[in-house]
């Protein structure tokens, strides 16, 4: 799939409650981060005060099966930078139907404190969830999410 050229991200979105607006058909997605909550996942990367930009977004395709960690190597190598949590669910928001036409993918720019990765993937089910997946642990249906640059709007 080719990038995607931006998507506007709002850094207040609640997480949680715009999970349950994203759609694949009739299906709505949920949070499943059990034991953690979308808030326990906080930016690692700086990000532009208010109101931004992502731009040429790329859900990692060349990235499937690739553990995060070394994914986070390749990303950082091409001067490029992980998404985050809050930016991945405005990527779905802005692009229902993504996880079906491009594939999964994970925010590496968030963490808990631990090797969690939060990720966003069409359950067995049909529904879009985020959830998270282990930082050693490749999925060869599973990219890792960047963009270039993030741009105040």
């Amino acid at each position: 799939m080719p990038s995607i050229p931006s998507v506007l991200i709002d850094p207040l979105l609640d997480a949680a409650l715009a999970m349950g607006q994203t759609r694949q058909g009739s299906k709505a997605g949920y949070v499943g981060l059990d034991p953690r909550e979308p808030g326990d996942f906080t930016p690692t990367v700086d990000l532009p005060a208010g109101a931004y930009e992502i731009e040429d977004v790329d859900l990692g395709s060349d990235l499937l099966n690739v553990a995060p960690r070394d994914a986070l190597r390749a990303i950082l190598a091409a001067g490029r930078s992980p998404l985050t949590l809050v930016e991945g669910v405005c990527v779905l928001l802005a692009h229902p139907g993504i996880l079906r036409e491009a594939n999964a993918f994970q925010m590496l720019s968030s963490r808990a404190g631990d090797k969690r990765i939060a990720s966003l993937w069409v359950t067995q089910q049909g529904r879009p969830r985020l959830g998270w997946c282990w930082e050693g642990a490749p999925h060869a249906w599973m990219g890792a999410a960047s963009c270039a640059r993030r741009t105040p709007s």
